[in-house]
């Protein structure tokens, strides 16, 4: 099944990525020109603004579900939520193109860019993996963002689809194509040194050098890892392999992971091989849970075949973004037939929810019609629905605070 899908994506690429630029052109074309209406008055008078695919103000798909860009102004450098809220920032502006990257960290966020990347994959022959790190002065912190998977990549979801293990007798059996996306060497696995070729740069080696070439200006500075979705499992599985090539040095200044809507992305033998690494060095690993979201709950973990683990510690949000701390997200495989009408329910709520939620917590949550449509297949596809950044934003926002602020911390407060 693994290898019909990618063998089936890898022929509809071409199309998807068609698709995906002439949506994405229509909606940026529209905004350009504030509404369809004034585009149409517009075509008439022959000033249509037209966008550009590499400006600063072109927005994906995701951009336009969620335009959001500022950081929460309620929570200060000091505050226990400061750096979840930070990550699911940086996780959401990894979907943009370089030039929106830098003017949002630079001018909006007042951060230092360290670097934008665009990272090879060994297996796809392609770069498919991207990224990028920035420095916040005000924490001394540097962040490392990777991207999640893109509606109309076909690359993005070939790595999700190839479910084959890769095994490595220290850590356990890890998914292969996050493996594979983060830069395994292809006929080498994972050579603690690798000279790369400067065309085909690897996400780890890349990242790895480049933190300790930045970490070297102060010995105080720490590092933290973000991702949403596939971005989310790469997160994870960067200072895994730090640890498998014992790079103490970097993994003692790592302060905390922070996933939001990730998949699981080992088995029970990774799961204990991180959970030491947890202990040993004591960073922080927090992962974010919305509701229905289906991703998290994927692969499935009580099947012989796959039996995938999640591990540390889970901040589930509800529907209304009340948030508890969980040693699993609530319905965790996804598939009881059971559970079909209350899913359905939630969704018909959170349909609700997006044109009154602007009213109660002000005009920040305000949802664009882009993203009530997404709430209408929604009620469809309610486990689809509920994976898009938006709702991880408002849990880091609205969520209870102070609800996790050491690693081993499970209280609520």
């Amino acid at each position: 099944m693994s290898l019909l899908g990618q063998k089936f994506l890898r022929h509809a690429a071409a199309c998807m990525a068609w698709i995906g630029e002439k949506f994405e052109m229509w909606l940026n074309l529209v905004s350009s020109n504030r509404s369809i209406f004034i585009l149409f008055r517009n075509f008439l008078r022959g000033n249509v603004v037209k966008p550009h695919s590499e400006s600063e103000n072109f927005l994906s798909f995701v951009g336009h579900v969620d335009r959001r860009v500022d950081l929460d102004k309620n929570i200060k450098p000091e505050d226990s939520r400061y750096h979840e809220a930070l990550a699911v920032m940086a996780a959401k502006v990894s979907y943009e193109n370089e030039a929106f990257v830098k003017k949002t960290v630079r001018d909006c966020w007042k951060m230092e860019l360290l670097g934008y990347y665009n990272f090879w994959n060994d297996y796809q022959r392609k770069k498919t993996t991207e990224g990028f790190m920035f420095y916040d002065q005000e924490s001394d912190t540097v962040v490392v963002a990777f991207r999640g998977t893109e509606v109309f990549d076909a690359d993005a979801w070939s790595t999700d689809v190839d479910i084959s293990w890769y095994e490595l007798p220290q850590m356990g059996k890890i998914h292969g194509g996050f493996m594979k996306a983060l830069g395994l060497v292809m006929s080498q696995g994972w050579p603690r040194n690798y000279e790369q070729n400067d065309d085909h740069p690897l996400a780890y080696y890349t990242i790895r050098e480049k933190l300790k070439e930045v970490l070297t200006r102060n010995n105080e500075t720490k590092f933290i890892m973000a991702g949403h979705s596939l971005g989310g499992a790469l997160a994870v599985l960067f200072p895994a392999v730090l640890a498998l090539h014992e790079e103490t040095s970097l993994l003692q200044r790592l302060k905390g992971i922070y996933t939001f809507g990730q998949p699981r992305v080992g088995n029970e033998d990774f799961k204990s091989f991180m959970e030491n690494q947890i202990d040993r060095h004591g960073f922080k690993y927090l992962r974010f849970v919305y509701c229905n979201d289906i991703v998290p709950r994927l692969p499935t973990d009580d099947d012989s075949t796959f039996l995938f683990k999640h591990f540390g510690t889970c901040l589930y949000y509800d529907s209304f973004y009340k948030a508890k701390v969980v040693p699993e997200e609530p319905q965790k495989n996804y598939i009881s037939l059971l559970l079909g009408i209350p899913r359905l329910l939630n969704a018909f709520w959170e349909l609700i929810r997006g044109f009154i939620l602007q009213y109660i917590r002000g005009p920040d949550y305000r949802e664009g019609w882009l993203l009530i449509l997404v709430r209408f297949v929604g009620l469809a596809l309610p486990g689809l629905a509920a994976h898009n950044p938006q709702d991880y934003v408002n849990a880091t926002r609205l969520g209870r605070s102070g609800i996790c602020k050491r690693p081993k911390d499970n209280s609520t407060s």
